[in-house]
């Protein structure tokens, strides 16, 4: 059986909110929760990006059993990996031992404001690999020097750890970053149930570690409000990740998806509710070898009578399948 995950979308909810709704996830029972870490939303009409460090710190002391985990956090421009791995510790140290750091290369939306420009793609990749190296040692204990073709590291130390070292679990979504998941991630992360992906990360090393997946809905009584939603908030997903990681801000995804219609975002956003749709959608995950799936209720203000129906109808179905 799949674990059931509730996604904290730093990209559409306040900062105060999103720590109330992980306490009230933990309470109807999902099993685990996952945290954008963006500096941009998608869309202007999002509205929002808080600090996700600041908001997983009040989280990691406001829930008791929730599995907590980046989804992802890029460690490779705004963030220095040996910044990233002190702030993974600690937050290890707040959750006492429940918190995953999850790794990806990173988006152009966020990663631009520090003025540096985006590099290509092979760039981007050797320098992930740089940076997961440093903070792997770093999570290891003692002082760590590194010297690389794109980050330096000077006598650097953790002085707070958790009693186990923090997970990490890599994003993956072509070879080259499947190749980065398996040699170095403790968990793959995937945000299509891409079996092939999958049976690759087993077969380079990954055999029996977790699969982290995360699937959009838009839950409603109304159908039609819940599609009108889903296209207001969510259409820059049609993009795919090729162009995803490469426009610059929520302006350049909103001329993308001029073109996308409410009905092309239902066709992969399960609206209204159907709980059969929402399991079936789930389905296509544990069918192609995921462990985890972390759910995305669309629309903040839309939250608790999500979790109503969430605790009510949904996760008794989930837990069927």
């Amino acid at each position: 059986m799949a674990q059931i995950g509730y996604t904290m979308m730093t990209e559409q909810t306040p900062p105060r909110q999103l720590v109330d709704d992980v306490v009230t996830a933990e309470r109807v029972g999902f099993d685990y929760a996952v945290i954008s870490d963006h500096y941009f939303p998608w869309l202007e009409e999002m509205g929002h990006a808080p600090y996700a460090w600041s908001v997983l710190g009040a989280a990691a002391v406001s829930t008791r059993r929730l599995p907590l985990m980046t989804y992802v956090t890029c460690p490779i421009m705004r963030y220095h990996p040996a910044v990233v791995a002190q702030k993974a510790a600690t937050i290890g140290v707040l959750s006492e031992g429940r918190f995953t750091l999850g790794l990806g290369a990173g988006e152009n939306l966020n990663e631009h404001v520090i003025g540096h420009g985006w590099p290509p793609v092979n760039t981007r990749h050797d320098m992930f690999r740089e940076a997961i190296e440093i903070i792997q040692e770093l999570f290891e204990g003692g002082y760590t020097s590194y010297r690389g073709a794109h980050f330096d590291v000077d006598s650097a130390r953790l002085y707070d750890l958790p009693e186990q070292p923090v997970p990490i679990a890599i994003a993956a979504s072509g070879e080259q970053s499947g190749e980065i998941a398996a040699e170095y991630g403790d968990a793959l992360v995937a945000t299509e149930p891409d079996a092939e992906l999958v049976a690759k990360f087993a077969a380079e090393g990954g055999r029996g570690k977790p699969v982290y997946g995360q699937l959009p809905i838009a839950y409603d009584t109304d159908r039609d409000a819940a599609v009108e939603r889903a296209h207001r908030l969510w259409r820059w997903s049609a993009a795919g990740w090729k162009v995803m990681a490469e426009l610059p801000a929520p302006v350049n995804f909103d001329a993308y998806a001029a073109t996308v219609r409410p009905e092309d975002v239902a066709e992969k956003v399960p609206c209204g509710a159907d709980v059969d749709a929402v399991v079936e959608a789930v389905r296509q995950y544990t069918d192609a070898g995921f462990t985890h799936v972390a759910l995305v209720q669309i629309g903040h203000k839309h939250q608790n009578g999500f979790f109503e129906w969430a605790e009510r109808e949904l996760l008794p179905a989930l837990r069927r399948l």
